[in-house]
C-alpha cells in the first residue's frame, strides 16, 4: 500500500511535470522575460561599457572589466524576471478555475504550489545558465575557484527559491494576470535600484541606505565576489543568506495562507 508521504511525492512530481509542460507549450512568456536581461547585458556592455568602466574605477575604459562588474546584477535580474512569469502563471491558474478543480481532487493540496515553485526554479536555473553563457561569449573571465563556483550556484538556487515563493504569493494575491504582472514588477526593478549597474557609494546619500540594504544588493555583491574570485565581505554574505532564508520562510507562509483561504467568488 502507498503511504501518505508516497502520495504527496507522487502529487508533487505530477504538478511539477504539469508546470514544465505548460512552460514548454507556452514559451513566449519565459522568452519575453529572458529577453530583458539579455538586451540589457548587450546594451550596457557594447554601448555604455567603456564610459561606465571609466566612471567606476576612475581609470581608462575597459569594457571587459565592466562586464565582470555587470554580470552578477544581470543574473539577479534574470531571477526576478523568471519569477515574474510564475506570478502571472499562478494568477492565471487562480482565475481560470483549475485551482478550484484541484481543490475537489484527492491530491495533496501543497503539491499545487510546490509544483509551481519547483518548475519555476528549474526554469530560472536554465535561464541563468543561458545568461552566464552569453557573458562568457562576450568576454567574461572568472577567477573563481571550484568551491567559489559551487557557492555561487548554491546562492543563486537559494535566492531563486526565495524570490519564487514571493512571486507565488503575488500571483495568489492578484485579481488577474495583469495585476500579477504589475505587482511583481519590483522583482525586476529592485536589482536596478541596487548595485547591479553602479556601486552604491556613487548614489546620493538619501538613496544609498535603501540601495545598500534592500534584498538584491548584498546578494549581488556576494555573487560578484564569488564569480570574480575577489573574495566576499562578511557583512554582505550574512545579509545575502539572511535575506534569502527570510524570504523563503515569508514567501512560503504567505503563499500557504493565501492558498488555504476561501476560494474566490
Amino acid at each position: 500500500m502507498s503511504t501518505p508521504s508516497g502520495h504527496a511525492l507522487r502529487d508533487n512530481l505530477t504538478m511539477l511535470r504539469r508546470n514544465l509542460l505548460h512552460a514548454r507549450r507556452y514559451p513566449s512568456l519565459t522568452l519575453n522575460l529572458l529577453l530583458t536581461p539579455v538586451m540589457l547585458l548587450l546594451l550596457f556592455v557594447y554601448v555604455f561599457g567603456d564610459v561606465m568602466s571609466a566612471g567606476i574605477d576612475g581609470g581608462g575604459p575597459d569594457r571587459a572589466e565592466y562586464l565582470a562588474y555587470l554580470l552578477p546584477g544581470i543574473l539577479l535580474m534574470t531571477v526576478g524576471g523568471t519569477a515574474l512569469g510564475i506570478a502571472v502563471s499562478v494568477a492565471m491558474d487562480m482565475t481560470e478555475g483549475i485551482i478550484a478543480r484541484f481543490r475537489t481532487m484527492a491530491i495533496s493540496r501543497s503539491s499545487v504550489l510546490t509544483g509551481h515553485v519547483l518548475g519555476s526554479v528549474i526554469q530560472t536555473l536554465g535561464a541563468l545558465v543561458l545568461v552566464l553563457a552569453l557573458g562568457f561569449a562576450l568576454g567574461f573571465r572568472s577567477g573563481a575557484t571550484p568551491v567559489e563556483w559551487l557557492a555561487a550556484a548554491g546562492l543563486l538556487a537559494l535566492f531563486s527559491l526565495a524570490v519564487t515563493w514571493i512571486a507565488v504569493g503575488i500571483g495568489l494575491a492578484s485579481p488577474n494576470a495583469e495585476g500579477a504582472s504589475n505587482l511583481g514588477l519590483p522583482l525586476v526593478l529592485l536589482p536596478m535600484l541596487g548595485s547591479a549597474f553602479v556601486p552604491v557609494d556613487a548614489m546620493p546619500g538619501w538613496f544609498r541606505w535603501f540601495a545598500e540594504y534592500q534584498p538584491f544588493t548584498p546578494v549581488i555583491e556576494t555573487l560578484r565576489g564569488l564569480l570574480c574570485g575577489t573574495g566576499i565581505g562578511t557583512a554582505d554574505a550574512v545579509l545575502a543568506l539572511g535575506w534569502s532564508l527570510g524570504l523563503v520562510v515569508l514567501g512560503y507562509l504567505w503563499s500557504r495562507a493565501l492558498f488555504t483561504r476561501e476560494p474566490r467568488r
